[in-house]
């Protein structure tokens, strides 16, 4: 279930469509400012926590984790996610999770497009081995998570121990140093963002990602992504997927900037309690918006730590 939340992830990341605005604020990190890992002080805090920004998938070759990283984790007593790691082992809590992959009122996917257009969807997941018949109540969305070359085969890498994930290899640091570990908000919330967007605007979606594959490299923008991260550049990342191509840019505000804001006082209610180690994803960090920026607007002291 894990590999479903961190593919969709990484494809609202690299999607030309799907961006968010570059507008920087005197908050706001700087060009300079290229660091992944931050330390968060002030505002009566008696102890710093830390802010550091995920790839939520990369190549095992290209993984890397800084001893300031090491140091700052286990400086600090609890480790947060965007949700909870420890309860995507729960098939139990994650079966409700689960059913919300599918879409409601009896709707196929033959009820969004033309008879054109499903021929197209049709056939292009036939080409990567995914018959259509067994996915056509599965919400768009998600189905976008599956729609290119490039994710199927990264699904197919995370399983044979290729790929990596910042947040497995952080959960298993954080065992190992017997740390709590919490969750900024839960996967049913995350799941539930979607059920926001209209199945036909989705529908939309993922005929875009469909048709990305004859127009567009999406492998080169993944690695042109990866590239940034590793050179710890979050506001190139940032700037990266700006744009409107595909006229949904009112959904940035549900996706992102919206979370963002609802993480702050999360953040703040477990920093006055406990040092904490957050761990999100990179694209969360920079511009106007982002956490570091509202952090410093709430009164705190963020800096950058160097590599």
């Amino acid at each position: 279930m894990y590999r479903f939340f961190t593919l969709l992830l990484v494809i609202v990341a690299i999607h030309p469509s799907w961006g968010q605005k570059d507008t920087l604020t005197s908050y706001a990190p700087t060009d300079a400012d290229k660091s992944l890992l931050w330390e968060i002080s002030g505002a009566d805090l008696t102890s710093s926590s830390f802010l550091f920004g995920t790839i939520h998938m990369i190549d095992k070759a290209d993984f890397f984790l800084t001893e300031s990283t090491k140091t700052a984790l286990s400086n600090t007593e609890k480790i947060t996610f965007e949700i909870n790691m420890e309860d995507m082992n729960n098939f139990a809590a994650l079966m409700p999770v689960m059913m919300k992959m599918f879409m409601s009122d009896g709707k196929t996917l033959k009820d969004l497009y033309t008879e054109e257009e499903y021929t197209l969807v049709k056939s292009h997941f036939e080409k990567l081995g995914l018959p259509l018949a067994f996915l056509g109540r599965i919400k768009p969305m998600f189905l976008s998570m599956m729609a290119s070359e490039d994710a199927m085969s990264m699904q197919n890498s995370t399983q044979s121990g290729e790929i990596v994930s910042y947040e497995m290899e952080l959960m298993k640091l954080a065992q190992e140093q017997e740390k709590a570990v919490d969750g900024l908000e839960t996967a049913e919330f995350q799941m539930s963002l979607f059920d926001s967007i209209p199945y036909d605007v989705q529908a939309q979606m993922l005929m875009a990602t469909i048709e990305s594959e004859d127009t567009t490299s999406e492998s080169s923008q993944l690695e042109e992504m990866v590239q940034m991260y590793k050179n710890q550049d979050i506001q190139a990342m940032q700037r990266m997927v700006k744009g409107d191509e595909g006229g949904i840019s009112e959904y940035e505000e549900l996706l992102l900037l919206r979370r963002n804001r609802n993480w702050i006082p999360v953040m703040e209610d477990m920093m006055a309690n406990n040092p904490t180690f957050f761990a999100v994803g990179a694209g969360h960090l920079g511009g106007e918006e982002g956490v570091i920026a509202l952090l410093r607007k709430a009164g705190y002291t963020v800096k950058p730590i160097p590599k």
